[in-house]
């Protein structure tokens, strides 16, 4: 069992959204928090919500273009000491089909929601080794168990990243490192808001389904017990979830159809 008591929790993408409630439900149990994002004063908002604010360290940064993850890597342990428990949350949607994205968007995408979360991964993992313990939670979709038109890029990201922490979990599991692919729905964020669309720009709308969605404090409640309990991978949603068993039974050509009239925005 891992317990948030007393740790030191890493944050990103934890100025709003799944990442904002995680922190507050993490400083509910007790943990020292280091939150990123590039919105300075959205973190001071999220830090001063919580119940111990000098336990809150705010790490500005913005991972499109982290150069170089060691030396943020060393800004976040600086704080508290080490870093127990990195939660890869920050990530960048999209809402474009395959014709309407461009390279740069693609490149974009796979640096925010893939090369992000394996950089500072990657930074920390030698001093988790070194003393035996440590937790690196990713925060990725049901679109990385799934495929569906318009989420070209962000599914390959989501994917990407399960073949990577699958791979480093046979690797480090025995050496006391955990891991923990939480896998959310649809959710109350700003996802959609701030997805590329077909011009580059933010989408700027909130899809039907988003604002349907599962409150933010529900997602963050549910992923923490997933940590506590030492769970690999948990799928976070509703109704949506059938999707990810219509993907892994049914034939192929019967989920390409069964995706092809779902009415995601």
């Amino acid at each position: 069992m891992t317990q948030l008591a007393g740790k030191v929790v890493w944050i990103t993408g934890a100025s709003g959204g799944i990442g904002e409630a995680l922190a507050l439900a993490a400083a509910a149990r007790g943990a020292r928090l280091v939150l990123t994002a590039r919105r300075s004063a959205e973190l001071e908002r999220v830090r001063a919500a919580c119940p111990q604010p000098d336990q809150v360290a705010l790490l500005p940064a913005d991972l499109e273009r982290i150069e170089d993850a060691q030396v943020l890597a060393a800004r976040a342990q600086a704080f508290f000491g080490p870093v127990d428990i990195l939660v890869n949350n920050a990530g960048l949607s999209q809402r474009t089909t395959t014709l309407e994205t461009s390279i740069e968007a693609y490149r974009r995408l796979l640096e925010i929601d893939f090369f992000a979360p394996v950089a500072l991964t990657h930074a920390l993992l030698p001093e988790m080794v070194a003393r035996g313990s440590g937790h690196v939670v990713v925060v990725s979709s049901v679109f990385g168990k799934i495929a569906m038109a318009r989420r070209t890029g962000y599914a390959a990201a989501k994917h990407a990243l399960h073949g990577f922490f699958d791979c480093a979990r046979i690797e480090l599991g025995d050496r006391g490192i955990r891991f923990t692919l939480a896998c959310p729905g649809f959710v109350r964020t700003g996802i959609s808001v701030n997805a590329l669309g077909p011009d580059g720009r933010a989408w700027g709308t909130v899809d039907a389904d988003i604002g349907q969605g599962m409150l933010p404090a529900t997602c963050a409640e549910r992923l923490w017990r997933a940590v506590e309990r030492d769970r690999y991978e948990v799928v976070i949603a509703g109704r949506e979830r059938i999707a990810v068993w219509f993907k892994r039974f049914l034939p192929l050509r019967w989920y390409t159809a069964f995706a092809r009239r779902l009415k995601v925005s």
